[in-house]
C-alpha cells in the first residue's frame, strides 16, 4: 500500500487512531485535514470524497474509499503485528474494539467534544454532562481493572484494540474533564502507548 489518502479531523480521536497506526507502520500516506465546521470538510462531501458523509475516510490507489475508524484500522493492519495470530486473542481485541465504539466513544469522546467545541456549548447543559462524566468514570474502571496485572488489552503485545482505546483515552482527563488520577494502570498504559517507536500524538499531523 503505497499510494493512501487520508481525509481526517485533526482534533477528532476516530481520526487519530488511523494516522496513528500508519505512524507506527511507517507507512506513507497523504493527510487531507479537515476540521469540524470547516470549509475542508464541505468541500470534501461535496465532492464525495466522503461517501457515508464522515471522517475519518481512506482513498486507496485503485479508488475504493474505505470509512469506519476500526474498520480502516482492521484493514491497514492485516497482516502485521498489530493484529496477533490466534483466534482467541483476536477475538479478544475486537471485543475491546467493539466496546471502544459501542461504549466508550459515545460517552467519553462525546463528553470531550461538548467540552471542547464552542458550537456545542448550547447541548454541554450540567445534567448531560454529569451523566456523561458519571458513565465515563465507570467505564474507564472497567479499564483499569481489566489492565491489573497486564500491560496490553488483549494479548502480550500491543494491538488494534490498544490503538482504538488510546484515541480518546489518552486525552479524557485534559480535553474531557475526567479525574485520570483514578486510575493509575491505565497512564501507565497510555505511557506505554507514548513511548512506541514511531508514535505520533494527536496534533502531529503529516
Amino acid at each position: 500500500m503505497t499510494d493512501l489518502t487520508l481525509y481526517s479531523m485533526p482534533s477528532s480521536g476516530n481520526s487519530y487512531k488511523v494516522r496513528l497506526l500508519l505512524a507506527l507502520l511507517g507507512q506513507d500516506y497523504r493527510h487531507v485535514p479537515c476540521e469540524t465546521q470547516s470549509a475542508e470538510l464541505e468541500q470534501a462531501k461535496a465532492e464525495g470524497h466522503l461517501p457515508l458523509g464522515k471522517l475519518p475516510a481512506l482513498h486507496l490507489e485503485d479508488g475504493t474509499v474505505l470509512s469506519e475508524s476500526n474498520a480502516i484500522l482492521w484493514y491497514l493492519a492485516a497482516g502485521s503485528e498489530w493484529v496477533p495470530g490466534d483466534p482467541l486473542t483476536q477475538a479478544q481485541m475486537l471485543g475491546w474494539m467493539f466496546f471502544e465504539q459501542n461504549r466508550h466513544e459515545p460517552v467519553v469522546a462525546v463528553r470531550a467534544s461538548l467540552n471542547s467545541y464552542p458550537h456545542l456549548k448550547d447541548q454541554a447543559v450540567p445534567q448531560v454532562m454529569a451523566e456523561l462524566l458519571e458513565n465515563g468514570h465507570a467505564l474507564l474502571q472497567l479499564m483499569e481493572d481489566h489492565l491489573q496485572g497486564r500491560d496490553w488489552f488483549a494479548g502480550q503485545a500491543p494491538s488494534l484494540a490498544d490503538i482504538a482505546l488510546y484515541a480518546y483515552t489518552h486525552t479524557a482527563g485534559t480535553r474531557g474533564g475526567f479525574e485520570m488520577d483514578r486510575f493509575p494502570a491505565l497512564n501507565a498504559w497510555c505511557a506505554r502507548m507514548a513511548a512506541l517507536p514511531g508514535y505520533v500524538g494527536l496534533f502531529d499531523h503529516a
